[in-house]
């Protein structure tokens, strides 16, 4: 395998048609310097195929099947362990990702050292609030620009390699949220890159690919994230989409805030759901 100066990692389960679409989309959008690395996790047959039918592609860098589902922690570990790429990254099986994603992203880190963590937004024309997105825009005289926050979503981030080596891997019960924040309460500056680089979310649904249409295929395809949002309907599902849309711009970037973050977040949330109680259509109202 070529060494690279990006890898890329997509975790596929059991999602083919989705997958069908993102990891094309994925390994025809990669420069010359980027490969991406499948973690396949399962026996789905049908996803199977579909990364098997990828594997001479020339930007592939490693795939490898597990037989159980080892969700997030482990296939990241491992590929953040084995990767010896300076810049590592990650997108989801459900994510649409815009071609030359990872190019400007590796650029903004090859020009600015402070950067940790930075990434693509999923946050819609109808979600985004200018007078929040710019109290937290910090613009970099090399003309890049970041939307700061401590965190930055699973899906569409590249991050440097000094961050692995001075902070290591996820720890037992940690989540990429909880590594992002850790880094940045270090000093590293984390956001989404600005103008933003839209991340199509196919399980948004307002997304063209999505398979929510129904609240039976919700059920039937429930996303892990679900319980987080506390959603039982495709209309919950759609308002926690939508408060989490307003609380990324709501939140303070400052790091040092979210000492016991789970609670200062909740407490966000609550004031976030609050704010769209006044904003939001009935219909997409959590508890409608």
């Amino acid at each position: 395998m070529q060494d690279a100066l990006t890898d890329i990692l997509m975790i596929t389960h059991n999602r083919p048609e989705y997958t069908a679409l993102s990891l094309p989309a994925l390994l025809d959008g990669c420069d010359a310097e980027t490969r991406v690395w499948i973690w396949h996790n399962g026996t789905d047959a049908a996803t199977r195929a579909v990364v098997r039918s990828f594997s001479d592609h020339d930007r592939i860098g490693r795939i490898h099947y597990s037989e159980t589902n080892e969700k997030l922690r482990t296939p990241t570990n491992w590929f953040w362990q084995e990767s010896t790429a300076p810049y590592v990254g990650k997108v989801d099986d459900d994510c649409l990702v815009p071609s030359g994603w990872s190019t400007v992203l590796r650029r903004a880190h090859e020009d600015e050292p402070t950067l940790g963590v930075i990434g693509c937004s999923r946050l819609r024309r109808e979600d985004i609030v200018d007078e929040l997105v710019q109290r937290k825009l910090v613009r970099f005289d090399s003309g890049h620009a970041v939307m700061r926050n401590a965190w930055v979503a699973g899906s569409g981030y590249l991050m440097k390699r000094a961050c692995i080596t001075k902070y290591g891997v996820l720890r037992e019960g940690e989540s990429f949220s909880d590594y992002c924040i850790r880094v940045a309460r270090a000093g590293w500056i984390n956001g989404f890159y600005h103008p933003f680089l839209f991340e199509d979310h196919m399980d948004d649904p307002r997304s063209a690919h999505t398979h929510y249409r129904t609240d039976a295929d919700f059920q039937r395809l429930r996303p892990l994230t679900a319980d987080g949002y506390g959603a039982r309907t495709l209309d919950d599902w759609s308002a926690g989409i939508r408060r989490n849309a307003r609380l990324i711009q709501e939140a303070s970037f400052d790091a040092r805030q979210f000492s016991g973050w789970r609670r200062r977040l909740q407490r966000l949330r609550n004031r976030v759901e609050r704010t769209l109680s006044d904003v939001t259509p009935r219909a997409l109202r959590r508890g409608h």
